[in-house]
Parts: C-alpha cells; sequence; structure tokens
C-alpha cells in the first residue's frame, strides 16, 4: 500500500517527546460510500469527526479487521473498490506508532451500528455527508484531545486523497 503521509507531534504543534520507546499498531479505516454520502462519526465529546475504521486485533487480518470496526460503527457489509493509502502516525506522548490503512469502499447491506461502551461515552454518532461535507466537517474539527489532533490530520489527508474517485 502506498504510504501518502507521517504525522509527529511536531505536525499537531506539540513537542516530540524525545525519549520515546515506540510501540507498532495496526489500524484501518474505510471511505464508505452509500450513493452520492460517505459515513463519518462525530465524536461529540473531544469535538471533531472521523472515518469509520480502527485498530486491527492481534491476530485478525487486516480486511477481518476492517469488517469487524465497520460493522461495530456502521453497521454494515461493504465491498473494497480500492485502496487509498496509508498513513504513519508518530504518537511519541503515548509512545505508540500507527499505521492506518485506508479503503475506499461502497456499502453492500446496511444494519444498525453497534458503539463500544467507550465510544457511547466519547458521543459517537454516524452521520452521512458528501465527501466535499466530509472534509469540511473534519477540516473544521476542533479536537481537544491527543489522538483526535492526530486523527484529523490523517483522516482528512484519506479524503483528498479519495476525492479522485468521486464524480
Amino acid at each position: 500500500m502506498n504510504r501518502i503521509l507521517e504525522i509527529n507531534d511536531s505536525d499537531i504543534k506539540l513537542e516530540v517527546k524525545g525519549d520515546a520507546k515506540y510501540r507498532p499498531r495496526t489500524a484501518v479505516r474505510a471511505i464508505l460510500r452509500k450513493k452520492d454520502e460517505i459515513a463519518l462519526l462525530h465524536v461529540s465529546k473531544h469535538h471533531y469527526y472521523k472515518l469509520p475504521g480502527g485498530g486491527v486485533d492481534e491476530g485478525e487480518t487486516i480486511e477481518d479487521g476492517l469488517k469487524r470496526e465497520i460493522m461495530e460503527e456502521v453497521g454494515c457489509t461493504f465491498s473494497i473498490v480500492n485502496e487509498i493509502g496509508e498513513i504513519l502516525e508518530h504518537r511519541s506522548q503515548i509512545e505508540q506508532v500507527q499505521t492506518s490503512h485506508c479503503y475506499l469502499a461502497d456499502v453492500e447491506k446496511e444494519e444498525n451500528p453497534n458503539f463500544t461502551q467507550k465510544e457511547i461515552k466519547d458521543g459517537f454518532e454516524l452521520v452521512w455527508v458528501t465527501i466535499d461535507e466530509a472534509i469540511n466537517l473534519i477540516r473544521n474539527s476542533k479536537s481537544d484531545n491527543y489522538a483526535g489532533k492526530f486523527i484529523v490530520v490523517r483522516d482528512l489527508q484519506f479524503l483528498k486523497e479519495a476525492k479522485k474517485f468521486f464524480k
């Protein structure tokens, strides 16, 4: 998969912790299309929007992790249309380097999201918007937490890359 960006603390206006011992984490995201709209999650507690997806569990393939995360957060099955790329996030404050893989996918069958307790506590809400609206919502997000600041930079770049697949 093509690497499209690397992000570190200085990219979100924080000082890089010099002695960080990074642990790897693999994550997966989808730009999930339904007609002319895509799925976004509003994380109301922390004031930002994000693409659906999350961490790949130990022993899980990237595709299986994507299926599980999309079923939990959006409540649907999908078919992958294209690879968007990967973004590397060097999060020194939590000593983690995360590789996020992103795919363009089309909704096949819809059910209901099944948010985790943490996601419910964080105020997750599924919204469907056009790609241009998604770009504006993420660009204008004002995250008040560490992870959210990375998510805004990362997901904005994924959306910009994916826009070429939209008419």
